[in-house]
């Protein structure tokens, strides 16, 4: 049976929310893999200097701080791109420490679109949109968000880690999941063992054997026949009453 989760009274699918946090890890992989050709890395100092062109000069120190923070060193900053790209991508396929990952993946989207896309401007006549880092921070909040709602999700690595680490969860989940109490069974009273051989005196319908003892205890069969007289009488007793029988018919004639 495919698992659901309950939200609102209603019992909802569980898939969707797993193919979601899948398909945006693939995204970021795809998005990694650029990052590891050498284009990227022969190009990433043009690009960090050239978000600043044509931004406000009250941004320019902005710019500015991370052009000269990355320019002595550009090949080790473009391959640390690369390197936390790769294990954003990962911990979102996985569903490694997802509270962690998304956090942190947000910040660093963020991160990107300030400083490499330059707050997705310069904001003239000519612009057509805001840039694709802050819609990936916004993502990832939003797969936050979803994983506080429904809880730990079962493909994912910390479903596994949570069971073998009592504080994994810490660095999981969005507050500690609840502990589903178990269901206790119902108690269902024995069944009485009768003789369905047996019919109640009472007239109804309980069955049991001869000397047998009904729900009320009382005896059954040929003892309760022998105590209330409505048994087989003894065959003496039959033939004195059958001699009474006729000396009253001879003193009658």
């Amino acid at each position: 049976m495919p698992s659901t989760t309950r939200t609102m009274g209603m019992s909802v699918p569980a898939w969707p929310k797993y193919a979601l946090r899948i398909t945006f890890g693939v995204i970021w992989l795809i998005d990694a893999v650029l990052k590891w050709l050498p284009g990227f890395r022969s190009g990433y100092m043009s690009s960090i200097s050239g978000a600043g062109m044509g931004q406000p000069g009250w941004l320019q120190w902005w710019f500015h701080l991370w052009t000269n923070m990355q320019h002595p060193a550009p090949t080790f900053f473009a391959y640390l791109v690369a390197v936390l790209e790769t294990l954003v991508a990962l911990a979102v396929i996985l569903g490694f420490a997802r509270k962690v990952s998304y956090i942190t993946a947000a910040a660093f989207s963020v991160v990107i679109w300030a400083a490499a896309e330059g707050f997705g401007g310069p904001y003239g006549s000519g612009a057509s949109d805001i840039g694709t880092a802050i819609i990936y921070a916004l993502v990832f909040m939003c797969l936050l968000t979803l994983a506080a709602y429904t809880g730990t999700d079962r493909y994912s690595a910390d479903y596994y880690l949570e069971q073998k680490i009592s504080w994994w969860h810490k660095v999981a989940e969005v507050g500690r999941p609840v502990q589903q109490q178990p269901v206790p069974a119902a108690v269902v009273p024995a069944a009485v063992n009768r003789d369905p051989g047996y019919r109640s005196p009472c007239g109804d319908g309980r069955t049991g054997g001869p000397g047998r003892t009904g729900r009320s205890g009382r005896a059954t069969g040929s003892g309760h026949a022998a105590r209330t007289g409505n048994g087989p009488r003894p065959a003496g007793t039959r033939h004195a009453l059958t001699r009474h029988a006729r000396a009253d018919n001879r003193r009658i004639l």
